[in-house]
């Protein structure tokens, strides 16, 4: 969860005389080393760190695409005109030709990611201007063709967090293309710390300013959060509307408009996105599948009918929904929304805890900030503030493995078993099985 949405449910929170301190809304590893920081020269005057790679049978491409929504004015600034959304698509691509490398965060987002108030800082307890964030680099090549023998791609659409930016789970999505999948990563505007728009702009979130306003009280909080979910869910949708035109299509790297197959679609998020899934689910049933990784399904004041869950936690779902949760000092304000939301669906769920972890554990945070910390860019108590005590490389090798198993199951009909109780491979995961 973002520390500045953590800072907006707390403040509301005390101002309305409920419980202080609710909650944010919100893989097999690598070679060996793999989370520790690359070598080389280009970044060698500040830390800087790698991603794992991904272990799936097929190399990985990635493009992006800049998408406007005529039929909705921006949500934050609707001066600024029709909504704009910048995606990332993550496939299987073909391992044998050369490509450049795409970068984990262009220079423009990884200056102010990284830069004084940025998301870096605020969210992650990164040292302002302590690391090199342009040196990381993915394992994806820009507009790679399509890997051959790609006919029928599941697509995976993944929401960040509240304040995060589309890039800060690329391992995870790079780990679900290189086993069959097409994964969408969506930017939500002025939500998201920042994102690079044509023609040179950046457009910063607008949430760090609320938070700090002295102004901002508990209904401005909850408004704030509950425009959040709307604009995500309306982001979404416009991804889904897109994805199905065939002349966009035609412009995507060769063979990958022929072989996305919108018959199977499924959804993850972390913290606000995680809750953006399952509400996506609600409103439209062209996404059959979801896994909300930590984010609380509920508001912090209730709405007109007295009632703080959001519609999906109260309405339920009636397809598969996985819910994956931390054990930080927060993780508890998540259980009764996530309580009500299984009372209330009819379809397949389950829930669990990876033991030892916090909030930012479900992130590119488990990969990254060790090799940061080693460098000195947090400390050891902020990155177990951040992670937990859980050994990144398990959470991530466990992240990877339970959403991939369950999108394997129910996007792809291949089931191996391992959501159907506790495994010794993943002695970590805690929790029922589904049902």
């Amino acid at each position: 969860m973002a520390a500045h949405e953590r800072g907006l449910r707390r403040r509301a929170a005390l101002a309305a005389g409920v419980l202080a301190g609710t909650a944010l809304l919100g893989t097999a590893t690598g070679r060996a080393g793999a989370l520790e920081a690359p070598s080389g020269t280009a970044a060698a005057t500040r830390p800087h760190a790698a991603l794992p790679a991904p272990t799936g049978p097929y190399a990985v491409g990635t493009t992006t695409r800049h998408l406007v929504d005529a039929a909705r004015r921006d949500p934050w600034k609707p001066e600024s005109g029709d909504r704009e959304v910048m995606i990332s698509l993550f496939y299987p691509a073909d391992g044998g030709g050369s490509g450049r490398i795409a970068p984990h965060m262009d220079a423009a987002s990884a200056g102010h990611f990284g830069a004084a108030g940025g998301a870096a800082e605020g969210n992650y307890r990164v040292r302002a201007g302590a690391a090199d964030w342009s040196a990381t680099r993915t394992h994806a090549r820009v507009d790679a063709p399509v890997a051959r023998g790609a006919r029928s791609l599941p697509v995976v659409l993944y929401s960040a967090g509240l304040g995060d930016p589309r890039t800060w789970n690329t391992g995870l999505v790079e780990e679900l293309a290189s086993r069959g999948y097409l994964v969408v990563t969506v930017d939500h505007t002025y939500d998201s710390s920042e994102v690079s728009l044509p023609g040179g702009r950046l457009a910063e979130s607008v949430l760090p300013a609320l938070a700090k306003d002295p102004r901002t009280g508990p209904p401005e909080i909850d408004a704030a959060l509950r425009r959040s979910l709307a604009a995500r869910v309306g982001d979404v949708r416009l991804v889904l509307d897109t994805l199905g035109g065939d002349g966009w299509r035609r412009a995507l790297p060769p063979g990958l408009g022929d072989a996305v197959d919108l018959r199977r679609v499924g959804m993850a998020g972390h913290s606000m996105g995680g809750l953006t899934a399952a509400q996506t689910m609600l409103e439209d049933r062209r996404v059959g599948a979801g896994v909300n990784m930590d984010g609380q399904m509920a508001f912090p004041l209730p709405d007109a009918t007295g009632n703080t869950l959001s519609g999906a936690a109260r309405e339920g779902l009636d397809r598969p929904f996985l819910l994956m949760g931390s054990e930080g000092p927060d993780a508890a304000e998540n259980r009764p929304s996530w309580t009500a939301f299984r009372r209330h669906s009819h379809g397949w769920t389950a829930e669990l805890t990876t033991a030892g972890s916090r909030h930012g554990a479900y992130t590119d945070a488990a990969s990254l900030l060790p090799a940061l910390s080693r460098q000195g860019a947090l400390s050891g108590a902020d990155l177990t503030g951040v992670l937990g005590t859980v050994r990144p490389e398990r959470v991530v090798s466990a992240t990877r493995a339970y959403v991939v198993a369950f999108f394997d199951r129910f996007l792809k009909g291949r089931d191996g078993g391992l959501l159907d109780g506790a495994s010794g491979r993943f002695p970590e995961m805690r929790g029922a099985g589904g049902a």
